[in-house]
């Protein structure tokens, strides 16, 4: 990926997509630094990495009235943690995202009189922040069993985990289920594939997001797939992956 004008990120909180009410995404990821300079380090300071941290912040345009809108969707998370996804271009399967488990920590509403009614918010993890890629785009409708594209993220190397962040946006229909897994194979054709991870069955706009033990796995594609159940039922989801 080259140069480009930010145009079209996207994010992602719990269950919704707050794309389209956000003018300002900011990612910052960082180590802290332990100072150990000695009588040994020959007049300069020696530092090694501590704790780790990330934090989203982001605002732009108010809007309330329904659980997908930015007013209600930051109610209903303040205080609480749940799975973020950022992509700086575009949230098509393959698209460049980035994924934490985080806690909404704040939210900022009002400005003058005459001015477009402004939203601020930060999200600080708990989680690492893990670049990976979106494995399942918004804005289409699952209604019943599937299976998403094939993503070649590489081998998980012992230490390190598998990450997945499911963003169900929409659900309807009566007594509407959907369980999303995360298979692995070692190719793309996924002729014997294993399942990695599974999230609880939803029934309603939310989000959710595991990680696996830090078991090596020597396989290198990776998919989502989905499980629906009830009467006409209908979602909306938006998921994403990667390893750190």
């Amino acid at each position: 990926m080259g140069k480009f004008v930010l145009l079209d990120a996207r994010l992602f909180a719990p269950g919704a997509d707050l794309s389209g009410a956000s003018n300002k995404i900011e990612l910052t990821s960082e180590i802290e630094d332990k100072e150990t300079t000695n009588y040994r380090s020959q007049g300069w300071k020696e530092v090694i990495g501590g704790l780790g941290s990330a934090e989203i912040s982001a605002e732009g345009q108010w809007e309330a009235g329904d659980p997908s809108l930015v007013d209600d969707s930051s109610w209903a998370s303040l205080g609480g943690r749940g799975p973020y996804t950022v992509c700086p271009t575009d949230s098509v399967v393959g698209a460049l995202a980035y994924v934490t488990y985080g806690m909404r920590t704040d939210y900022k509403v009002g400005d003058a009189v005459g001015e477009v009614a402004p939203w601020a918010g930060t999200v600080k993890s708990s989680w690492p922040l893990v670049r990976g890629q979106i494995a399942h785009p918004p804005g289409l409708a699952r209604t019943t069993n599937g299976e998403g594209a094939a993503l070649d993220l590489g081998a998980v190397a012992g230490g390190q985990r598998l990450y997945a962040a499911v963003h169900v946006l929409s659900a309807s229909g009566t007594t509407p289920s959907l369980t999303v897994t995360v298979e692995s194979d070692e190719d793309g054709d996924f002729n014997s594939p294993t399942t990695r991870l599974t999230f609880n069955a939803a029934s309603a706009e939310g989000g959710q997001i595991l990680r696996t033990d830090g078991t090596a796995i020597t396989d290198t594609h990776y998919r989502i797939a989905w499980a629906i159940s009830g009467t006409t039922p209908s979602f909306m989801l938006a998921a994403s992956l990667g390893i750190r």
